[in-house]
């Protein structure tokens, strides 16, 4: 009640009025003259009020505040508050004057703050998880080991240190390229043959090496990971300096087009700029970034704590609860349908978990960590992917440095070179569902192309999601839609799959 809480005894007793007869309208006028002050202390109860109710209801609060908090009144207050009271909210005054919805209706519930039931989802997370922690270490007891993540297996896996210290190579090789590009010392053809010789041993060699050497898996997808951003750093060097050395000959030869062009058109190797781009938190290459103007250690010092805190937490949960899940698992394709359907399900709720941790650590936590040890500015590394109503807004939002970089090296020049979108879309896709098997498939040895087939999946899904979105024009059904597919049909089968493949294999092979 912020206009009777406002009505203290100091607007009480500055109000003025007269005890001459006078007409309903007059009375309300001059009541609504004496109690304006008070009244539009509160701008939000202000809004809801007409203009021929504002001084009625203002007037009724301020009587109740008096006779709720008992404060002493004068004669003369006595006499304001009896004249308040006989003329405020009588029973001709209208109580609906405006049509309204309620506040959990489907036109409402997106207008207002929901910030109170978030709190009481947060309370019961907390207290449910608590409950499932307490109970799963009871009936298991503790299950993490440190042999899975560090064991001496690891420590043998020399071969994949001494490949990840050489990947340097590669791009010093790509920039001696383009300096003797810009010399004019190689022509177009023969710099985009080279590019394509060190881009493709990139991505073979570590490959190669992992496959000979019998490595641990979390050693193995590490050095998949940096081979797999080595080789789209060089794809976006070589083009974009293939693009900038073309736009500069264009500019020597006076060519109108190239001048219109809002880009900069100077063509300049430089290693610095190579040796930053490499070691910044983004996969297209330009020969300047915005920049921030200090380091704030004592921030990073924070993300650093955090960091730490969560990767915790994700290993906790992936060996107390989704190992001990998958391997009392059958294999989803050949046991019973529905056991391996309580199997997913079962394994849903934590494997989102260890996605969701994995997600904040890396895109959130590392990446501005990096940033900001490097000064990088433009820290838009993820936009608010959980509310995608499609499944083609998620993959445009939840990885913004890969789909900045196949927005500008797949994309637009498919459509450039006359593809289609759909075509072009789909040449994404594959590029992107190559690269998620390589990382999977080659730490485990296995080659039964599960996280392709999962991720060439994404096609259709993206029509269906497009056309339910379409149907029921409703946000809410499209994200439904979007977070059942993400967190029951997909992650939690592939993991499924490449668990019981693995084993599968170890058992044969010994």
């Amino acid at each position: 009640m912020a206009i009777s809480d406002s009505l203290d005894s100091s607007s009480i007793g500055g109000a003025t009025t007269t005890t001459t007869t006078m007409s309903d309208s007059d009375r309300n006028l001059s009541l609504r003259k004496s109690q304006r002050p008070a009244a539009i202390r509160d701008a939000n109860d202000v809004a809801e009020l007409d203009n021929s109710a504002t001084a009625v209801e203002a007037s009724t609060e301020s009587a109740n505040s008096i006779a709720r908090n008992g404060k002493m009144i004068g004669n003369g207050d006595n006499h304001a508050a009896g004249l308040d009271i006989k003329f405020a909210y009588r029973p001709s005054v209208p109580a609906h004057r405006r049509i309204k919805e309620s506040p959990l209706s489907s036109d409402a519930i997106f207008k207002q703050s929901h910030a109170g039931l978030f709190n009481l989802c947060i309370v019961v997370l907390v207290a449910v998880n608590s409950r499932l922690i307490i109970e799963n270490l009871m009936k298991y007891g503790w299950l993490i080991k440190t042999g899975f993540w560090f064991s001496s297996k690891s420590l043998s896996d020399w071969p994949l240190l001494m490949c990840c210290l050489t990947l340097p190579l590669f791009p010093l090789s790509a920039f001696l390229v383009e300096k003797l590009a810009q010399r004019n010392c190689l022509s177009d053809p023969v710099v985009v043959l080279l590019h394509v010789i060190i881009t493709t041993a990139a991505i073979l060699y570590p490959v190669f090496v992992i496959l000979r050497c019998n490595s641990a898996f979390l050693s193995g997808v590490t050095l998949m990971l940096f081979a797999c951003i080595v080789w789209l750093k060089l794809v976006s060097y070589a083009h974009t300096n293939y693009d900038m050395r073309a736009l500069a000959n264009s500019a020597d030869k006076g060519d109108a087009s190239s001048s219109s062009v809002n880009v900069d058109c100077s063509y300049d190797v430089s290693f610095k700029s190579l040796v930053y781009f490499m070691v910044a938190p983004t996969l297209c290459y330009q020969t300047s970034y915005p920049r921030t103007a200090s380091v704030r250690k004592g921030w990073v010092v924070r993300q650093f704590v955090k960091l730490i805190i969560f990767t915790g937490v994700m290993g906790f949960i992936i060996e107390q609860y989704i190992n001990p899940i998958v391997r009392n698992s059958q294999h989803p394709l050949k046991g019973n349908l529905l056991y391996a359907i309580e199997r997913v399900l079962k394994l849903s709720v934590p494997n989102l978990y260890v996605w969701l941790c994995m997600f904040y650590c890396f895109f959130h936590l590392w990446l501005n960590i990096l940033a900001e040890l490097l000064r990088f500015g433009d820290r838009e590394f993820y936009k608010d992917w959980w509310n995608a109503k499609t499944v083609e807004e998620y993959w445009r939002m939840w990885n913004m440095p890969v789909h900045k970089w196949m927005v500008r090296h797949i994309y637009f020049p498919c459509l450039r070179h006359g593809i289609p979108k759909g075509a072009a879309l789909l040449i994404a896709f594959t590029v992107s569902a190559i690269f998620h098997e390589l990382c999977i498939a080659v730490p485990c040895h296995i080659f039964k192309f599960w996280a392709f087939i999962g991720i060439m999946f994404q096609v259709p899904l993206v029509l269906i999601t497009n056309y339910l979105q379409n149907r029921f024009r409703n946000s809410m059904v499209g994200n439904m839609i979007f977070w059942c597919f993400f967190c029951i049909f997909g992650q939690p089968m592939c993991v499924l799959l490449y668990y019981h493949d693995l084993m599968n294999r170890g058992v044969k092979t010994k």
